[in-house]
C-alpha cells in the first residue's frame, strides 16, 4: 500500500483534555460535508450530552451533513463500571432521537459476543477533510468537564485522502455490511440474529484493511518540502495482524532511541522480547506508564473496593517484576522507566516513537488484550527530516511534568505495602494461578 504524504504544517498536536474538547466542538460546528466519529463510547454524562447535542445542531444547521457515530455495541448499552442502576448510554441516544427532528446514525459494533472477549477500539474522528486522531472516548473525564481529567494524545491531521480512507473503511465494514445495528433506533436484532451478525462481522474483520485512494494531486506527487508519510493500519486477531507487525518492526528497526507510552504495563511476550533485544543492542529506551492510582479502574476508598479494583495492582506487580529483572539496564543508563501520576487524574496515552523519525499513533494499549482480542487501528508516521519533533517535544514536556523516574525497583510498592483487600485478593489470585488468565485479558 502506497503511503500518504503530508507536511508538518498539516499536523497539529494538542496536549490537554480541555484542548481536546475545544477542538472537537469546533470541528463539529465547522463541518459541512461529513462527521464520522469512532470511539469506544459516548457517555451519558454532561460532556457526552454536549457533544451529541452539538452533532444534532450541526445537522440542523446543514441538512446535507453526513453524521455517523460508531461505538462499541456492549459499551453503548451500559454505563461506567460500578453504575449498577444505569440504563446505559443507549437510553440517551434514544431520548435524543425522539427529541430532534434531524437524524444522525449511532452504530453499535460488536466484534465479539461479550465485552470481556473484545471490543471496538478503533480511534479517529473525521470532519470533512480533517482526521482528529485520539485514544480518548467522549465523557466528562476525557474532556475535563469537572476538576478531574484523563490524559490522552490528540493529533489533528489535515489530509483529505486519509480522511477518505477512514470513512471508506467504516462505511464498507459496518454500514454497507448491515452488521452494525443502530443504537438510536428502538429495535435491536434479537439474540440469534445478533449472534449471526457477530460471526459474519468477525469473518469480515479478519480480511479488512484500510484502502487508500489518492485525491490530492499535490501530495500524491510528493512536491511538498520535507514530506511526512502516513501509513494507516488495522489490527484484529493474533494472526495476520498488520498493526502488531508494524509495531514490532518499528521496535526491531530502532537504532538509537525508543519511547513507549502505555497506560497499563503488560507487554505481550513477543513485544517484551523485542524491547529486551533492543536494549541488548544498545538502544536507549524510555517507557512512560501510568501509576496504579492513574488507572481508570483504581478504587481509592478501600471500603468500596471490588474485584475490578485489583486491575491496577496487577499492572504494578508486573511493572515491578520487569524493573527488578532488568535493573542492570537502568543502572547502565539504557532503560528509563517513568511513572505518571497527578493527583486523582488518570493516564491513557499510547504509542511508540523510534529514533525521533517514526511515530506510531494508536489506540492499542500494547497489552495482550489489544494484541489479540480488540479491533484496533493506528497510524505510522515516517518523518525523515524530523520536522514534527518540535511539536512532539512540546507534547512530551507536558507529559513528563508528572512522570516520575524510577531508578530502582524498590521505589515501586510491593504487595506487602498494599491495603488489606487488594493484598488478600492478589494472594488468592496467585495461589490459584488465575493471574495467567488475567494477564491475557488485561
Amino acid at each position: 500500500m502506497k503511503n500518504l504524504l503530508v507536511s508538518s504544517g498539516d499536523i497539529d498536536i494538542y496536549s490537554t483534555p480541555k484542548e481536546y474538547k475545544e477542538q472537537l466542538l469546533s470541528l463539529i460546528a465547522s463541518a459541512r460535508q461529513r462527521i464520522y466519529i469512532s470511539a469506544l463510547y459516548v457517555q451519558d454524562d454532561d460532556a457526552g450530552r454536549e457533544v451529541l447535542h452539538a452533532l444534532y445542531q450541526a445537522k440542523a444547521q446543514t441538512s446535507a451533513l453526513d453524521i455517523k457515530v460508531f461505538v462499541d455495541y456492549h459499551r453503548g448499552q451500559r454505563g461506567l463500571i460500578g453504575e449498577k442502576g444505569s440504563l446505559g448510554n443507549r437510553a440517551l441516544y434514544l431520548a435524543l432521537a425522539e427529541q430532534y427532528q434531524q437524524k444522525i446514525a449511532i452504530y453499535g459494533i460488536a466484534v465479539k459476543p461479550k465485552e470481556l472477549f473484545g471490543v471496538l477500539h478503533l480511534k479517529g474522528m473525521v470532519f470533512d477533510d480533517v482526521l482528529f486522531y485520539t485514544g480518548a472516548s467522549i465523557n466528562d473525564i476525557y474532556m475535563q468537564q469537572g476538576t478531574r481529567y484523563r490524559l490522552d494524545r490528540y493529533y489533528r491531521i489535515n489530509c483529505a485522502p486519509l480522511a477518505n480512507t477512514f470513512c471508506q473503511y467504516l462505511t464498507s465494514t459496518f454500514v454497507k455490511s448491515n452488521l452494525a445495528p443502530l443504537l438510536n433506533e428502538p429495535q435491536l436484532p434479537n439474540q440469534a440474529q445478533q449472534r449471526r451478525n457477530i460471526i459474519a462481522l468477525k469473518s469480515l474483520l479478519k480480511k479488512s484493511a484500510y484502502q487508500v485512494e489518492f485525491t490530492d494531486n499535490k501530495k500524491e506527487s510528493g512536491v511538498i518540502t520535507h514530506p511526512i508519510s502516513i501509513m494507516p493500519l488495522i489490527g484484529y486477531g493474533r494472526r495476520k495482524n498488520k498493526l502488531n507487525k508494524v509495531i514490532r518492526q518499528t521496535i526491531k528497526n530502532t537504532k538509537e532511541k525508543l519511547l513507549i507510552l502505555t497506560p497499563y504495563f503488560n507487554l505481550p511476550p513477543v513485544l517484551a522480547r523485542d524491547v529486551i533485544k533492543a536494549l541488548k543492542r544498545g538502544v536507549k529506551i524510555t517507557i512512560i506508564v501510568g501509576d496504579k492510582t492513574a488507572n481508570d479502574f483504581y478504587i481509592e476508598d478501600e471500603n468500596e473496593f471490588s474485584a475490578i479494583g485489583i486491575v491496577p495492582y496487577v499492572y504494578e506487580v508486573l511493572l515491578k517484576r520487569f524493573v527488578k529483572r532488568y535493573q542492570h539496564f537502568i543502572d547502565n543508563g539504557l532503560l528509563n522507566i517513568n511513572v505518571w501520576q497527578n493527583e486523582k487524574n488518570s493516564f491513557h496515552l499510547k504509542g511508540v516513537i523510534s529514533d525521533e523519525r517514526y511515530h506510531l499513533l494508536t489506540g492499542s494499549n500494547l497489552n495482550p488484550r489489544a494484541w489479540s482480542l480488540d479491533l484496533e487501528n493506528g497510524l505510522l508516521l515516517d518523518d525523515p527530516s524530523q520536522g514534527l519533533m518540535p511539536k512532539v517535544s512540546a507534547e512530551l514536556i507536558n507529559i513528563m511534568e508528572y512522570a516520575k523516574p524510577i531508578n530502582h525497583y524498590s521505589e515501586i510498592e510491593s504487595v506487602s505495602d498494599y491495603p488489606d483487600k487488594p493484598r488478600k485478593l492478589l494472594k488468592k489470585i496467585r495461589l490459584t494461578q488465575i493471574d495467567r488468565i488475567l494477564k491475557r485479558f488485561l
